[in-house]
C-alpha cells in the first residue's frame, strides 16, 4: 500500500517512495529508500517539504490510529499524484556567474553521492536509477539556463579523487548548453544532458586499479580502458533505462573525424551530430582538470589546442558553436590587458565573445599584486583590452580559482 503522509508522522522503519517537492528541496541523493536512522528524520523535518509518500510493504506502516492524506495500490496513481503536487515554479531566471555559484555548488555537492551511488549499482550490474538522473538533468539545466557559465566553471574545479564524477556533471551542463547553442528541440536537450551524465558509465566496469592508475597506461591497459563506451553502451541498453540518443552518445563519443576513434573506429559524417557533441565537451573537461599524473591545462589555452584538433578529431562545425558557449577566453582564464596588469576572467559578455568581465590583480609594471579589481571589458567608456592569454604555469598564482570563483575546489 502507497500512502502520502505528513512529515511529522515519519518513523523508523518507514519505507519512502517519494517526496512532495523538487528534488534539490529534499536532503538525500535518493527518493527510495528505508529510514533507520533518527537524524535522517531530523533532516526531513528541518527541511522545506511537508508530505512524502511510503510503502508500507517495503517498510512500517502508520500507527493505528493515525490517517494519511492519501492511499492507493497503484504507483501510477502515486506518480500522477506527485505530478499534479503544486510545486515550486522552475527558476531558470537569468542571473550573474557569481550569483549563481551558490546554487551549482549545491548541486555538485548533491549529485557526488547520487553519481557515486550509480557507478556502484552499475558494478553490481544494476539497472541506472533513471528518475534520479533525470531529475539530477534538469536541475544543472535550469542552472545552465539561469547562467550556462557558473556549473560549467565550478564543475572543474573538481580534486582528482573527484573526477570520474563532477566530470560526468560538467558534461552534462556543457552538452545543455551546447544543445542550446545549436538550436537543438527540448527532448534532444535533455537527451543529451542525460547522455553528458552517463556518458562514462562505462568506467564503473573497469579494474580499480587501471581507472586510478596515476601514471601513463600501458598498451593492454590502455585497451581496457577502450572497452568503456562499449561496456557502458550495453550496460545501459539492457536496463533499458534510456533512449536511443543517449545510448548514441554513450558509444561513440570516442571517435574521431578522421576514423582513428574508437570503438567502431566511424568517420566523419557516420558520426552522429550527437556524438561528436559528446567528444567535444569530454575532450574539454578532461584536458581542464586535475589528474593523478598531470594538471589540467589553462580553459583558454585548451580551447587554442582544441582548434588546432579540428583537424581530424573534432568537428569543426560542433567546436566553433563549443567556442560561442565558453567565449574565446572562458570563466578562469588568465589573461594580461592593454594596461600591462593580469587578470582572471569571472564571466563572459553577452555583446562580445573578446570582452568578458576580468579580474585584475597583478601589475607587470610594478612586479607586484595590486588590490583586485574587476572591470567589464565590454562596457561603455572602458579603454581596457585583452591582449593575449598567460600561461598559469610561468605564474604560479596559488589562488588563481578562488579569485574567479570565490569557492575552493570542490573536494567535499
Amino acid at each position: 500500500m502507497l500512502k502520502k503522509i505528513h512529515v511529522k508522522q515519519l518513523t523508523l522503519g518507514m519505507h519512502i517512495d517519494g517526496f512532495c517537492g523538487p528534488w534539490m528541496e529534499h536532503p538525500f541523493w535518493r527518493n527510495h529508500f528505508v529510514i533507520t536512522d533518527p537524524k535522517d528524520i531530523q533532516r526531513v523535518l528541518d527541511g522545506s517539504i511537508l508530505e512524502l509518500w511510503i510503502d508500507t510493504s517495503k517498510g512500517l506502516d502508520l500507527a493505528p490510529g493515525e490517517t494519511s492524506l492519501v492511499q492507493t495500490e497503484s504507483v501510477e496513481a502515486m506518480v500522477q499524484e506527485l505530478q499534479n503536487a503544486k510545486a515550486p515554479a522552475c527558476d531558470t531566471q537569468p542571473t550573474t556567474t557569481a550569483a549563481e555559484y551558490k546554487r551549482a555548488a549545491q548541486i555538485c555537492a548533491k549529485s557526488k553521492p547520487a553519481l557515486i551511488a550509480m557507478f556502484q549499482e552499475a558494478r553490481m550490474g544494476k539497472t541506472v536509477d533513471a528518475e534520479m538522473a533525470t531529475q539530477l538533468v534538469q536541475e544543472i539545466s535550469d542552472s545552465v539556463e539561469r547562467n550556462a557559465g557558473a556549473i560549467i566553471s565550478l564543475a572543474r574545479l573538481k580534486d582528482a579523487d573527484n573526477y570520474t564524477y563532477m566530470h560526468s556533471v560538467a558534461v552534462c551542463a556543457m552538452m545543455v548548453a551546447l544543445s542550446r547553442q545549436l538550436k537543438l528541440d527540448e527532448d534532444q536537450t535533455r537527451a543529451m544532458g542525460l547522455a553528458g551524465l552517463l556518458h562514462d558509465l562505462g568506467k564503473a566496469l573497469m579494474p580499480m586499479d587501471v581507472l586510478n592508475k596515476p601514471g601513463k597506461l600501458t598498451d593492454a591497459e590502455f585497451n581496457v580502458i577502450k572497452s568503456h563506451p562499449s561496456k557502458g553502451h550495453k550496460l545501459l541498453a539492457e536496463s533499458q533505462a534510456v533512449d536511443a540518443l543517449v545510448l548514441d552518445v554513450v558509444l561513440h563519443h570516442h571517435e574521431k573525424t578522421d576514423g582513428s576513434g574508437y570503438p567502431e573506429r566511424l568517420k566523419g559524417d557516420a558520426i552522429s551530430l550527437f556524438a561528436k557533441m559528446g567528444a567535444v565537451c569530454d575532450v574539454y573537461d578532461a584536458i581542464t582538470s586535475n589528474r593523478p599524473y598531470k594538471n589540467g591545462w589553462d580553459p583558454a589555452e585548451s580551447l587554442k589546442k582544441m582548434a588546432e584538433w579540428t583537424n581530424g578529431h573534432l568537428d569543426p562545425k560542433v567546436f566553433q558553436a563549443f567556442v560561442k558557449c565558453l567565449g574565446i577566453y572562458p570563466t578562469g582564464s588568465l589573461v594580461r590587458l592593454s594596461s600591462g596588469r593580469v587578470g582572471v576572467v569571472m564571466e563572459q559578455s553577452p555583446s562580445s565573445l573578446l570582452k568578458p568581465v576580468v579580474k585584475v590583480f597583478f601589475s607587470t609594471k610594478s612586479d607586484m599584486r595590486i588590490p583586485p579589481e574587476v572591470l567589464d571589458l565590454s562596457g561603455p567608456g572602458c579603454k581596457e583590452k585583452i591582449t593575449g592569454r598567460e600561461d598559469p604555469k610561468f605564474w604560479r598564482f596559488k589562488d588563481l580559482d578562488e579569485l574567479w570563483s570565490g569557492m575552493a575546489p570542490l573536494s567535499a
